[in-house]
């Protein structure tokens, strides 16, 4: 059987129905657009660890079509999770008696470090911010002091928020589809188990949240026109609104990064902010936002180094 062929059963058959639908649609992506293309006409038992490995190698090195300097590594590692998986299956058939996926290496990731905004031009964000409220641009405040993903922040609804215990409980996760030629808001679950969690929420944000709440006339806190917003209208709002203040443009992400460094800053442990982050574990957050403790570290040392004052 043709590797393309069984791929087509293996998605369609055997994992659609157990897939999150964002899960599905990474994998039907990286079967049409990397693996079908290069692999499908192989049969199954052709599959060596030299024909799988030259294949991951070149995806690292060139991706394909309008990608010109090779996939990212989460793409790869999608590509990887696809063919193992596959495979896996294709042996619990019997369609072949065994594959090397298993074996295949991937290139050494070097972490680069998360770009956050500088203190001089958050306050000049938020000033933007809070100078039109009543209005939904308060959902980059919020990233900005609760590390909310864009998707969390779309999917969040009053019903989210507890103003007893000033809490917002993520449940969901945003993304967008079409139905009958339009683009539509489709609600998942959150990206991990760890990112359904509750947040906390500063009491400084608090008076800002009722606000908004008592001219909301829809259920989801970020809307306009008494209706949801797609991520897509929102990230092209915050775009105009750093060119309107003169800041150099970076991706909505940042406000989490920003949340995260700043959060660092004040002393909050590694501990506190994965779980506020949704983080797989403290690892995590500790190895994406070493760099932001470099202050904290000195100012450690030299309070350890104040010893030395006794002996002066």
């Amino acid at each position: 059987m043709k590797y393309k062929i069984w791929l087509s059963e293996w998605l369609n058959e055997y994992q659609k129905n157990h897939l999150r639908a964002r899960t599905y649609r990474n994998y039907e992506g990286v079967i049409k657009n990397h693996i079908s293309p290069s692999l499908g006409e192989y049969e199954l038992d052709e599959l060596s660890f030299a024909v799988l490995q030259g294949f991951i190698l070149e995806r690292e090195t060139n991706g394909q079509g309008r990608y010109s300097i090779g996939l990212s590594a989460g793409s790869i590692e999608i590509i990887i999770n696809v063919l193992q998986k596959s495979l896996d299956m294709a042996v619990d058939m019997g369609l072949i008696e065994h594959h090397n996926a298993c074996r295949l290496k991937r290139q050494k990731v070097v972490n680069k470090d998360t770009e956050c905004f500088s203190i001089a031009e958050q306050r000049m964000i938020e000033e933007e911010v809070i100078a039109n409220l009543p209005h939904k641009k308060i959902g980059i405040l919020i990233s900005l002091y609760t590390g909310l993903r864009i998707g969390e922040l779309i999917a969040l609804r009053w019903d989210d928020i507890d103003f007893s215990n000033n809490t917002i409980s993520v449940r969901h996760s945003a993304r967008e589809d079409y139905s009958n030629g339009k683009r539509v808001l489709v609600l998942d679950s959150p990206k991990t188990h760890s990112s359904n969690r509750v947040i906390p929420i500063p009491n400084q944000l608090v008076p800002y949240l009722i606000a908004m709440k008592e001219t909301s006339q829809c259920e989801y806190v970020i809307s306009t026109w008494n209706r949801e917003t797609t991520v897509r209208s929102y990230q092209k709002m915050y775009a105009v609104m750093l060119q309107k203040l003169n800041i150099k443009y970076r991706n909505f992400h940042t406000l989490r990064h920003t949340f995260a460094t700043r959060a660092l800053e004040c002393g909050m442990d590694i501990k506190t902010l994965s779980e506020i982050m949704g983080h797989k574990s403290p690892t995590v957050t500790l190895n994406r936002y070493s760099h932001s403790l470099t202050e904290h570290k000195i100012a450690m040392m030299n309070k350890v180094g104040k010893n030395l004052e006794r002996g002066n």
